[in-house]
């Protein structure tokens, strides 16, 4: 048998670089330039192709190996080698038949459709692999769209939105099955009660968010001691009595602040299998409302417009109709961003769920007192937790980073007092 070592070829300025990706097996045949492993440098990242067809003998290399030109990734057995092997091997009447000139293919698949086959690698440029991966999704099982079905980026998109779908509905097949194998009465007495309107209600919007949505939670602190500060010393003009306005009311403020500057966290993409995605030019922001009936999300519209004052007035006005069941159901959809805030109940960073269509959603924990180093020396300062969750399909880690950083700058001294104007 005719055996040949693939090396990793000239690259250019590429030495002891990490191996991130193997994308064949042993016993796997390949064919000239098809991917063997990725290496990702500090720059950039780079699928090594085969320089030659064969079936993979061995594999030299693993994920988290350092490899330069030269280094031996695989041995193959010739592709050639193998073929007249087995043509020596099978008697004559049970070699291929030579195909005629008149037959002709009889196949029910349109022309156009590439049907992929799950066992090979997907064609796929390593931008679009590490896509995948930070998505969780296994890229060979992604139909790609492009010549040869190469898989794009819009592709790993549409079948997260796909398969989330399905495994909403699996999930909820499987969680009946298994609630059908036993009784909780069972292991003890229980008590049989409806669950309210509003948690049935919201329930199935949670789920829809939760299994559509690839969640990212950005955490982080804001510090706002002058703020709070300014806040407690606002008084009446016409009374002199303080002004009882909640940190709430700065935070919906600062928060469309920031949508301006950022406007895909004022965006939808309910419509990603049509590649498109709606851009909002309004600024109605959700608050969480905490019910007895369950959690509320009411909007308050046009944010960017009104004061302070106007906004805290608001904001006790949809909370209590909320609580008396009195608000208006159109109010509880067409939002920018939520916000849903902990802060009058306790506890620091968490994972807020996206408010589908909605893109990101903004967690707000309780403001603590704590002892922070600034100009060289630790001083007290009041920080608040932001927790930040974004919809990874349209922004970034870096994006919501510099969301989070402009949102802090807002809640900040340079921003606290033009805030309340």
């Amino acid at each position: 048998m005719s055996k040949k070592d693939i090396k990793v070829p000239n690259i250019g300025e590429f030495k002891d670089v990490e191996v991130i990706e193997v994308l064949i097996k042993k016993g796997q045949k390949i064919k000239k330039n098809d991917p063997l492993i990725t290496i990702e440098s500090d720059k950039s990242s780079v699928e090594i192709p085969s320089s030659d067809d064969g079936t993979v003998i061995s594999l030299n290399v693993k994920i988290g190996d350092k490899v330069s030109e030269g280094d031996k990734i695989i041995e193959i057995e010739s592709e050639k080698e193998i073929k007249e092997t087995s043509a020596r091997e099978l008697p004559k009447s049970q070699l291929p038949k030579e195909k005629k000139k008149n037959d002709v293919k009889r196949t029910n698949e349109p022309e156009n459709i590439i049907v992929k086959d799950f066992s090979t690698k997907a064609s796929a440029s390593p931008k679009v692999r590490k896509f995948a991966r930070e998505l969780g999704v296994n890229i060979n099982k992604v139909p790609g769209s492009e010549r040869q079905g190469r898989v794009t980026e819009s592709d790993v998109k549409l079948f997260v939105a796909t398969k989330s779908d399905k495994s909403f509905k699996d999930q909820n097949t499987t969680e009946q099955k298994i609630e059908l194998e036993y009784s909780h009465s069972d292991f003890g007495e229980v008590d049989i009660k409806d669950i309210p309107r509003v948690k049935k209600l919201s329930s199935k919007y949670l789920m829809n968010s939760w299994t559509k949505i690839p969640h990212v939670t950005n955490h982080d602190e804001a510090d706002i001691t002058e703020l709070e500060e300014f806040r407690t010393s606002l008084t009446d003009v016409y009374t002199g009595e303080k002004k009882k306005i909640t940190p709430l009311a700065f935070i919906v403020k600062a928060l469309t602040t920031s949508l301006k500057k950022f406007p895909n966290f004022n965006t939808s993409i309910d419509q990603i299998e049509n590649g498109k995605m709606t851009v909002k030019k309004y600024y109605h922001v959700g608050i969480a409302v905490d019910t007895p009936h369950g959690l509320m999300v009411p909007k308050l519209r046009n944010a960017d417009n009104k004061n302070i004052s106007l906004i805290s007035t608001e904001l006790k006005k949809i909370s209590q109709q909320c609580r008396d069941l009195k608000i208006d159901k159109k109010e509880l959809f067409g939002g920018s961003m939520t916000i849903t805030s902990l802060g009058g109940i306790g506890g620091s960073f968490f994972t807020p769920i996206i408010n589908y269509p909605e893109v990101a959603i903004l967690g707000v924990g309780k403001a603590e007192k704590k002892q922070v180093f600034m100009d060289g020396k630790f001083i007290t300062r009041t920080m608040l937790p932001l927790s930040l969750s974004y919809d990874h399909r349209i922004i970034d880690g870096a994006e919501a980073a510099r969301f989070n950083n402009d949102l802090k700058e807002n809640l900040g001294k340079n921003f606290a007092y033009k805030l309340a104007v």
